[in-house]
């Protein structure tokens, strides 16, 4: 409703039940999710991309499979340089979680602890222990100009 392009890939589409988002890209798993990312990173000249990694959560953090949550992880960092080597000066990169979902605890449940806040943009910084989730929201809106009424930027903390 503001005009910025929402690209969603995987899951996204379904937890917003496709309100809002310009373009779905289907991914069953963390490599295809991975995959479409840097095919959008290619394809999208402005707007927000929206990925969901859904291995951590589905077949790990809730199974407890502390291998596979690890090898997951590791996966993921493999792409992590050809992610950064296609942003601009001009984009930031938010890697986050929506709930934590530790593979370790006894329950299967979401877990409570914090959850990773990762930003890659012009100058690293310190970003502390966020206050709420609407941070990042605020922050979104924010690099895109629009105003957002709950959470704090951190964009120019």
């Amino acid at each position: 409703e503001n005009g910025v392009p929402v690209i969603g890939i995987g899951k996204i589409v379904d937890i917003f039940a496709n309100k809002g988002i310009t373009k779905a890209l289907p991914a069953k798993n963390n490599n295809e999710t991975l995959a479409q990312l840097l095919y959008a990173l290619d394809e999208v000249e402005s707007g927000l991309i929206f990925a969901n990694s859904i291995d951590f959560d589905m077949l790990y953090g809730h199974r407890n499979d502390v291998e596979g949550y690890a090898r997951a992880l590791e996966t993921t960092d493999r792409y992590l340089p050809d992610v950064l080597k296609k942003l601009t000066k001009d984009d930031i990169l938010v890697i986050t979680a929506d709930h934590g979902c530790d593979p370790t605890t006894p329950s299967t449940d979401h877990s409570r602890e914090y959850v990773p806040l990762l930003v890659v943009g012009t100058e690293p910084r310190n970003l502390g222990i966020r206050e709420t989730f609407a941070d990042v929201a605020a922050s979104a809106a924010e690099f895109f100009g629009i105003h957002y009424p709950r959470g704090t930027s951190f964009l120019k903390d």
